[in-house]
């Protein structure tokens, strides 16, 4: 990998998602927490769009916009968790997805002619993330929805695991 391929304008928009969720754990008033989810949010659309618009998509952008999304969630939803503003059991339903995926990749490298890096994000897996992000901001503004909120993360997680388990059975059924 050439260095030039990891140092590209949509790549460096996407990791600042990173020190934006570190925001969260000092992010103390609804209006800053807002602002970081909104940039945050503005990152994830700007990175894609520059990416598709200048010809720069490359596999290291396919896997650091991602990243950077699960990293993203992982650390906000945790200010919140260390602030006692949301349960344990919720926190491990909003990020179950991403503990099973991860875990999947992993499988998929010891898989001899399967290399995780070829499967695209999902719908699924996009759904989810949508949802995860719907959940900080009921986690800023919108206390009463919460509940709901992670039930149907929830089922959409367990509806994305199915899906990116299928894939990977039928991408090594084509292997083979």
């Amino acid at each position: 990998m050439a260095f030039r391929e990891l140092l590209t304008a949509p790549n460096i928009v996407s990791a600042l998602r990173v020190p934006l969720a570190a925001g969260f754990l000092i992010a103390d008033t609804t209006p800053l927490r807002l602002a970081l989810l909104g940039m945050a949010s503005a990152t994830d659309l700007l990175d894609g769009w520059i990416a598709r618009r200048t010809g720069s998509t490359t596999r290291m952008g396919a896997l650091i916009d991602p990243l950077a999304d699960k990293l993203f969630v992982l650390m906000a939803l945790a200010a919140f968790l260390v602030r006692g503003d949301l349960s344990s059991r919720d926190y491990a339903v909003l990020l179950a997805r991403d503990i099973a995926v991860g875990i999947g990749a992993l499988v998929a490298l010891a898989i001899p002619g399967l290399d995780p890096r070829d499967f695209k994000a999902r719908t699924s897996g996009k759904v989810v993330t949508g949802l995860q992000l719907l959940a900080l901001l009921a986690l800023c503004v919108a206390w009463r929805w919460m509940s709901a909120i992670v039930v149907v993360v929830g089922v959409a997680s367990v509806v994305s695991i199915a899906d990116y388990t299928l894939a990977l059975a039928v991408a090594q059924k084509r292997r083979r």
